[in-house]
C-alpha cells in the first residue's frame, strides 16, 4: 500500500473508532472518508477487528517513539521523568489523533476487543515504567526509603496525574507545556519528601 493511502486510511479509521466507538463505528464512513473503495479498504483488513487491531499495534509503534528518545546518561529519576514528559508533550502534538485513539481505548467497552486492549495497556504501562527507570541512581534516596516503595509512589502520582489531565482534555491537539509546569509542582514536593538534604 503506498503511504499516502495508508495515512489516509489509518487516519480515517481512528476519527471514525474515536467518534463512534468500536461496535457503532461504521467502514462506510471510513471508506468514504478515505475516499477508497469498501472492497478496497477489505484487500488490505479481513475485518473491522483486524483494522482494530492494526491501529492498535500503530499506537505502540508510536508510543515506542518516546521511548528511543530519552536519554539514559540522565540518571536523576526527577529529571528522567520531566525529559519523558517533554519528549511525550512533542510526539502527542506530532501525532495528536493517535492519543485520541489511545484515550479512546481507555473507554472502550466492547467484548469483541477489550481483552486485546487489556493486553495492550498493560504491556504498555509495564513496560514504560521498566524502561524510564532504567539507569537510575537510587543513592540519593533518603536511607529510610525504599526504593521500590519510591517507584510505586511516583508509579501511582504520575497514573493519577495522567488521569486527571486526560479527563480535562477533548483532543491532544489542545495539550500545552503548562501541563508539566502543573506537574513540576508535583515534582518539587516528592523530590524534598524522598532525597536526602541538599540533594540537587
Amino acid at each position: 500500500m503506498k503511504i499516502e493511502k495508508q495515512e489516509r486510511i489509518i487516519n480515517a479509521a481512528m476519527k471514525e473508532f474515536i467518534k463512534s466507538g468500536y461496535d457503532k463505528a461504521s467502514t462506510n464512513e471510513m471508506v468514504k472518508d478515505a475516499q477508497i473503495s469498501k472492497g478496497s479498504l477489505f484487500n488490505y483488513f479481513s475485518s473491522k477487528k483486524d483494522l482494530y487491531l492494526f491501529l492498535i499495534q500503530n499506537t505502540v509503534n508510536i508510543i515506542e517513539e518516546i521511548y528511543v528518545e530519552i536519554d539514559m546518561t540522565e540518571r536523576d529519576i526527577f529529571e528522567r521523568i520531566s525529559q519523558v514528559g517533554f519528549i511525550k508533550l512533542n510526539i502527542q502534538k506530532k501525532y495528536p489523533l493517535v492519543f485520541d485513539f489511545l484515550k479512546s481505548l481507555l473507554e472502550e467497552d466492547a467484548q469483541e476487543v477489550k481483552s486485546d486492549i487489556n493486553q495492550l495497556l498493560a504491556n504498555i504501562q509495564r513496560d514504560g515504567m521498566k524502561r524510564i527507570y532504567e539507569n537510575i541512581d537510587w543513592s540519593k534516596l533518603r536511607e529510610d526509603i525504599d526504593p521500590e516503595k519510591a517507584m510505586n509512589i511516583l508509579n501511582w502520582t504520575m497514573a493519577g496525574f495522567a488521569e486527571l489531565q486526560i479527563a480535562k482534555i477533548k483532543s491532544f491537539e489542545h495539550v500545552r507545556v503548562e501541563l508539566f509546569n502543573e506537574w513540576d509542582r508535583y515534582r518539587e514536593i516528592l523530590k524534598r519528601s524522598f532525597y536526602k538534604n541538599g540533594e540537587e
